[in-house]
């Protein structure tokens, strides 16, 4: 079971972290913060670079947190965040990547909230910091804080399709 728990942990870590890498920067193939901006704004988002960075920085931040098994539930509410607001924006193209559907998303969601509800397992910086055994209620905060963060986010930062004065009512 530890190992199950390390390589899951390690892959969706750094599969998350190297995502958001992508966002800020010209690394893993990523087209740098503009890139990065222009995909949110793309998407209807306000915010600019800071959007992007904060996106960014979530998803390196609680990528690499999730990888080394360090503050398991805030790194899983850290991923469900960002991957719930991917998920809405994604939603309208059906589930299926090929699509550019929610997916991937769901998927990373879905990751981590198990880790949040399992724990990162013994060969982990929570286990050496002593921090284990997080209590199952950390789950519940996990999705408590990541998906209504995600949503809040959304709210806020997305921008309503504007009617053309000339459109048909």
């Amino acid at each position: 079971m530890e190992l199950g728990l390390l390589i899951l942990r390690v892959v969706t870590g750094l599969l998350l972290a190297g995502h958001g890498v992508q966002k800020v920067s010209f690394h893993l193939g990523g087209r740098g913060l503009a890139g990065g901006t222009e995909e949110f704004r793309r998407d209807g988002f306000r915010g600019g670079a800071l959007t992007a960075l904060a996106a960014g920085a979530t998803q390196i931040g609680s990528g690499a947190l999730l990888a080394a098994g360090a503050l398991t539930p805030l790194a899983a509410a850290g991923a469900i965040g960002v991957m719930t607001v991917a998920l809405t924006v994604k939603r309208p193209h059906g589930l299926w990547a090929q699509n550019d559907g929610y997916e991937y998303p769901l998927f990373l969601i879905v990751v981590a909230a198990v880790l949040a509800s399992t724990g990162p397992g013994a060969w982990s910086a929570d286990q050496v910091l002593g921090l284990l055994p997080w209590p199952p209620w950390w789950l519940g905060c996990a999705l408590l804080l990541g998906g209504g963060g995600g949503l809040a986010t959304r709210a806020a930062l997305h921008r309503r399709p504007t009617r053309r004065a000339d459109a048909p009512s």
